[in-house]
Order: structure tokens, then sequence, then C-alpha cells
């Protein structure tokens, strides 16, 4: 499967998740409540999507995966661009994809926080 595709699939079966396209055609970004956990998008003709991490896991997964580098346009600190590639790892990415949402939702209000709670039990 593409990476967009499974990107785009596995954010989108998260609570709360929109799609949007504020930088034109090319850019997909997904936020979780308005606030953006995954980027979605073409580069020096890859696919390739940006995610939020843990500083210390960025620079792991950096180490050891030659298709996740720090993030394009981004905190490089902070953020992580993963790659389309042969030996890409589809569910290393659904999980990379899921921590970025988590993380995100760990920084939106209480309320916010307990409605995804209840929409995740309703799912």
């Amino acid at each position: 499967m593409s990476l967009h595709r499974l990107a785009s699939q596995t954010a989108l079966q998260l609570p709360e998740v929109t799609c949007t396209q504020p930088f034109g055609d090319g850019c997909d970004v997904f936020k979780v409540i308005d606030k953006v956990f995954m980027l979605s998008f073409h580069l020096e003709g890859k696919a390739a999507i940006n995610l939020k991490v843990i500083p210390d896991d960025g620079a792991m997964l950096r180490d050891i995966y030659s298709y996740i580098r720090a993030g394009w346009h981004m905190n490089k600190q902070h953020w992580i661009s993963v790659f389309e590639d042969e030996n890409l790892d589809e569910s290393l990415v659904q999980d990379l994809i899921k921590n970025s949402y988590q993380l995100v939702v760990g920084k939106l209000n209480k309320l916010q926080q307990q409605r995804i709670e209840l929409l995740k039990v309703v799912k």
C-alpha cells in the first residue's frame, strides 16, 4: 500500500480527525480538534509524511531507519518525516501515526480529551 494511502486510512479512523488542504493541493493536513498531528505531501518526487514524536524517539528512529529523517519544514526536535521506501514497515508507520495523534491529544484540554475517550468507546 502506498505511504499516503496507509497514512490517510490510519489517521481517518481516529476520533475527531479532519483533513484539510490549507497550503493548497498536494499537502494534506490532518488535525485532531484543530491541532496538527500529521502532514502528507511529496518532496523530491517521493511521498512523505510529517509526524510529531518525542525528541529522543525521533533521534533513535532516524538512526535506525534510512527512510525517516528530521521533520521537513517543522521543528527538527519534535517532528520527523517518513518517506516512501521499498523497505517501509507499514505497522511501524501506523504506530507512529497513532503516537503522533496521542501526543497532540495529550496537549488538549481535559474536556476535549474526555470527548475523544468517549468516542473511542463508541467505535
